[in-house]
């Protein structure tokens, strides 16, 4: 059944009027009590977009996390970036990193809970990875919660509908661009009828737990706590979010069933996990805590196809002086592919070099396979693409841009080494910024991790002024 495109405005007027109890104190002491690490699972680097002085890890081996957990931090990421494999390599992943998550946390003496995060506009492995990642928990959990509500990026839950914000206008989720995604692509906007398709009809429609902003706005957290209390073991529960003060009532909430023995496992977008760790919002980064001290050029990587990036790619272009290197994918897919990266390497090299900044893109046409292994199998050669030409890099940028969230990925564990990571926190709403490790090609550099399908077409312009040699 299709669902209906809204004015975002009377839509939001019309629901009830927003919970206006405490919850930040109450929230910080039942975190106290709980007293656990925070583990998100993060299929792709974007999902550090609403977060702050955290570490990402991108090595999952016992050891590494043992030592993370001895750390007893109250969150940390692992990014798994499974979203870029097909489905038997992305369920392997996820059950190795779990069975690791459950030795290690044992050897360190350390609680915790899972986080499986994933895209705000329903792609990715879903349900597989939440099926791989469950039986490797010390402990069974008693429903699943779907909560893709990403205020950032004008992702919103309503009357069981995922909503993609695009200007004044409130559009299903199913029929955007990003529903027609090559690999993950889906029909259905109501995320009950999501969850049966994306199951394969495994999972009912109509088993499909709903917690919706009625319960929310006007019963405040004991009323969440007591909703989560009752959800039928095994079940599969969409919770529904129209602002960040809804997820925060709900995350008391379930911090309060939580403390009362219950367990689940979570399948959200980004903005779940500040609310459910109890990270406090800060300002946007500034020029100083991004930029080093540096005559070289920035460097910017664009890998995203999706039509925000296409057209954000535009904008810089037209607006802002820089150099722009085109790679053709149809050179990369052929034998040409390493003298073409060769070429290109030298080139930014010179740039950078000068001073000048760079920006380094695919090109804008899409090739899709017979079917969506081939597709990812050809985004995969392509970001491998990128990867040899950043790691072959002898010239260190001011900052680096990566523009995509395969991208960012790939670029970071595999062009640049990147063992561990500290977040700075964000350079733009829903766009975040990582300190590189010691152990990468360019450690302390400030790298920055752009979404594909996040911000205005004037947002790489925003970025590019924010980073400038001349801007304050």
């Amino acid at each position: 059944m299709s669902a209906q495109i809204h004015n975002k405005e009377r839509l939001l007027a019309s629901l009830p009027p927003i919970w206006q109890g405490e919850l930040t104190a109450q929230k910080a002491a039942l975190l106290a009590d709980l007293d656990q690490s925070l583990v998100v699972l993060d299929d792709d680097p974007t999902g550090t977009q609403t977060v702050h002085s955290v570490v990402v890890l991108t090595d999952w081996s016992v050891e590494r996390l043992a030592e993370e957990f001895a750390r007893r931090p109250a969150v940390f990421y692992i990014l798994t970036n499974s979203r870029s494999l097909v489905p038997e390599q992305a369920e392997a992943l996820t059950r190795e990193i779990g069975t690791n998550l459950r030795e290690a946390a044992r050897k360190a003496g350390r609680s915790y809970r899972v986080v499986s995060r994933s895209d705000s506009t329903l792609r990715g492995h879903f349900p597989l990875e939440l099926g791989a990642l469950e039986p490797t928990l010390e402990q069974s959990v008693d429903a699943w919660l779907l909560i893709p509500f990403f205020a950032e990026g004008g992702r919103l839950t309503i009357n069981q509908i995922h909503y993609v914000t695009q200007g004044e206008r409130l559009v299903p989720a199913g029929e955007t661009e990003f529903a027609r995604d090559a690999a993950f692509g889906y029909r259905s906007s109501n995320l009950r009828e999501w969850v049966e398709e994306k199951s394969g009809g495994e999972i009912k429609a109509s088993e499909v737990q709903v917690i919706g902003l009625e319960l929310i706005r006007r019963g405040g957290p004991e009323a969440v706590a007591a909703a989560l209390d009752s959800l039928p073991q095994g079940s599969v529960c969409v919770v529904e979010s129209a602002c960040n003060e809804d997820l925060a009532c709900f995350s008391v909430g379930l911090l309060l069933s939580e403390r009362r023995g219950r367990r689940y496992l979570y399948r959200t977008a980004a903005s779940f996990v500040a609310q459910r760790a109890g990270i406090a919002p800060r300002p946007l980064l500034t020029r100083e805590e991004l930029v080093a001290e540096s005559e070289h050029g920035g460097l910017f990587v664009v890998g995203s196809y999706v039509p925000t990036t296409t057209k954000q790619v535009e904008e810089l272009r037209r607006r802002v002086e820089l150099d722009c290197l085109e790679l053709p994918v149809q050179e990369l897919l052929s034998e040409r592919r390493d003298e073409l990266i060769a070429r290109c390497r030298a080139q930014l090299e010179a740039g950078l070099l000068a001073g000048r900044d760079q920006l380094v893109m695919t090109s804008r046409e899409l090739l899709r396979g017979e079917d969506a292994k081939q597709s990812l199998a050809i985004g995969a050669t392509v970001s491998e693409s990128l990867c040899d030409l950043v790691r072959g890099l002898k010239v260190r940028p001011r900052w680096m841009v990566a523009k995509g969230g395969i991208t960012s990925s790939d670029l970071a564990t595999r062009g640049l080494g990147v063992k561990r990571a500290t977040v700075l926190g964000q350079v733009l709403p829903g766009v975040p910024v990582w300190r590189l490790g010691e152990e990468s090609a360019f450690p302390g550099l400030s790298y920055v991790v752009f979404p594909g399908n996040v911000g205005g077409s004037d947002a790489l312009v925003q970025l590019a002024e924010r980073v400038s040699l001349e801007g304050g």
